[in-house]
């Protein structure tokens, strides 16, 4: 963690200061929100080879998942096993 070597010998300077956290805070706040609308923001109009990689994308995570439970299923041997809090006992 960094130090900070500045002090501050006034309340103004420390209310100064806390200002100018907040604006920057603030800022930094303002940019995150557009780079995170621009990554979630969906095409209204998408053309057909972009509708159909959007079928086969999602047809692809529907078809990971359901390997995924699966394969879960078969190493634990049921869903009740997987939920279940008792270990096995050793003989």
């Amino acid at each position: 963690m960094p130090t900070n070597t500045e002090s501050y010998n006034t309340l103004e300077e420390i209310q100064l200061r806390r200002e100018q956290l907040s604006n920057a805070i603030e800022h930094d706040r303002d940019i995150i929100a557009e780079k995170w609308d621009e990554l979630f923001k969906t095409n209204e109009n998408p053309t057909k080879g972009e509708y159909i990689a959007t079928i086969i994308s999602n047809s692809i995570t529907a078809i990971d998942a359901f390997l995924l439970v699966r394969k879960l299923l078969n190493s634990y041997g049921g869903l009740s096993r997987i939920f279940s809090r008792s270990k096995k006992k050793k003989r």
